[in-house]
C-alpha cells in the first residue's frame, strides 16, 4: 500500500445509520436550512480502516506501506488526491438532532464484508490484482534499509 493512502483519512458511516440520519434531517423541522455532514465520529486511516477489516474477517496477514518510489508501478493508484485528508465533523446533526448510531461499529463492518461477499462487483476483473507486484514490494520491504511500516 502507498504509504501516503496508508496515512490517508477518509469518513464513513454504515448505510442503515446514513439512512436514518437523512431521514432524521428531512422530517425533523429544526433540520430546515441546516446542512449537516454524517459519518462515523471517528475517520480512520487507510491502515486503519484495512486492520478493521482484517480483524473482523478473521484475516492475519500483513499490511505494507511503502513509498510511492518503492511501489511498483501496477500498484500505485492515483484514484485520490492524498494531499488532503476527507475527515468530515458530525458534531452538529448530532447535538442539534440528536442523531446517533444505531448499529455498533464492529457490527456495521461485519455486515458490510457479509453484503460485499454476496455482491460482488460486475467490475472486478483479475489483471485488477497484480500478486507478483505485491509479493515483489514485499520481498524489496523486508531489505535493509527500508522505510516500510508494517502491520
Amino acid at each position: 500500500m502507498d504509504e501516503a493512502l496508508a496515512d490517508w483519512q477518509w469518513s464513513r458511516g454504515y448505510v442503515e445509520d446514513v439512512a436514518r440520519a437523512i431521514a432524521l434531517a428531512v422530517t425533523d423541522e429544526r433540520a430546515a436550512g441546516r446542512t449537516y455532514n454524517v459519518a462515523d465520529p471517528t475517520a480512520l486511516t487507510e491502515a486503519e480502516w484495512v486492520r478493521q477489516i482484517a480483524r473482523v474477517h478473521g484475516w492475519r496477514g500483513e499490511v505494507i506501506a511503502l513509498p510511492r518510489e518503492k511501489l511498483e508501478p501496477s500498484l500505485r493508484s492515483d484514484a485520490f488526491d492524498l494531499s488532503q485528508q476527507y475527515a468530515v465533523d458530525s458534531r452538529r446533526i448530532r447535538r442539534e438532532l440528536g442523531y446517533a448510531e444505531e448499529v455498533p461499529f464492529e457490527e456495521a463492518l461485519r455486515r458490510t464484508i457479509e453484503w460485499e461477499r454476496a455482491n460482488p462487483p460486475d467490475t472486478v476483473a483479475p489483471e485488477q490484482f497484480d500478486y507478483p507486484a505485491e509479493d515483489l514490494c514485499r520481498a524489496n520491504a523486508t531489505r535493509e534499509g527500508s522505510r516500510a511500516k508494517v502491520w
